[in-house]
């Protein structure tokens, strides 16, 4: 019997086993497929992996993968594909017509979705009375900056769905989650804008690399508004 050779015996591994029984590299190098003269999948993988566990996949864009010897444009698109499927997968398990009952559920949602992002992106969230979500909008990508017609295209999104409520979500690529005054001044125009619509901001939340900072659990700036959310 033919002697299995080292690329091939992921793919032997999984018929006997399954995909549970691989390690990542052996999940990766079935994925990659092929490697290159003298050097087969796995020891690609393996290098891929070398600086890090498999959440580096996500921090590595195409010009990253590529630099890497045995991989090409189409190997790295495939990678990038392979992250951006997990991530659907995640949120299409989690969205059966999810409801945002705490912060604790929006970042369960989009932690996955936007820890790894490498610029700032500034989502919106719309929810019905019950607190289910409704849909989403990107704002801006780059910076957090709230203009007047990035809260003009808030609300009319808002009346697109029809929406009681709405959060904003913005990621910081550094992985920490504390606020910024930037973030702060934004939450506060947001706040403004909001009580003129009849919409309620439920809160501002920042996404960082597994952690997250609520400014509606730390009371901040929404503290002025308690009264009107709260009615005794």
């Amino acid at each position: 019997m033919k002697e299995l050779t080292i690329s091939e015996r992921p793919y032997e591994r999984f018929k006997n086993s399954g995909p549970a029984s691989l390690s990542d590299a052996e999940l990766l190098a079935i994925i990659l497929r092929t490697g290159q003269k003298g050097r087969d999948a796995l020891a690609i993988a393996r290098e891929i992996l070398s600086e890090g566990d498999i959440s580096r996949l996500h921090r590595l864009s195409l010009s990253d993968l590529k630099a890497i010897d045995g991989i090409g444009t189409v190997k790295a698109i495939q990678l990038k594909c392979v992250c951006e499927l997990s991530d659907r997968l995640v949120r299409s398990v989690q969205n059966r017509r999810e409801v945002f009952r705490s912060p604790e559920c929006v970042c369960a949602y989009y932690m996955e979705q936007m820890r790894y992002l490498d610029k700032e992106h500034v989502i919106c969230v719309y929810l019905d009375g019950a607190l289910q979500l409704l849909g989403e909008t990107c704002l801006s990508i780059g910076t957090v900056n709230c203009s007047l017609a990035s809260c003009r295209e808030i609300f009319i999104e808002a009346l697109h769905y029809k929406a009681v409520h709405f959060m904003v979500l913005h990621n910081h690529p550094s992985g920490r989650a504390n606020p910024s005054k930037a973030d702060i001044l934004l939450t506060k125009k947001l706040l403004d804008a909001a009580s003129f619509m009849d919409i309620t901001l439920l809160d501002h939340i920042i996404i960082g690399d597994g952690t997250y900072f609520s400014f509606k659990e730390h009371n901040l700036v929404f503290e002025k508004n308690s009264d009107k959310e709260n009615p005794s």
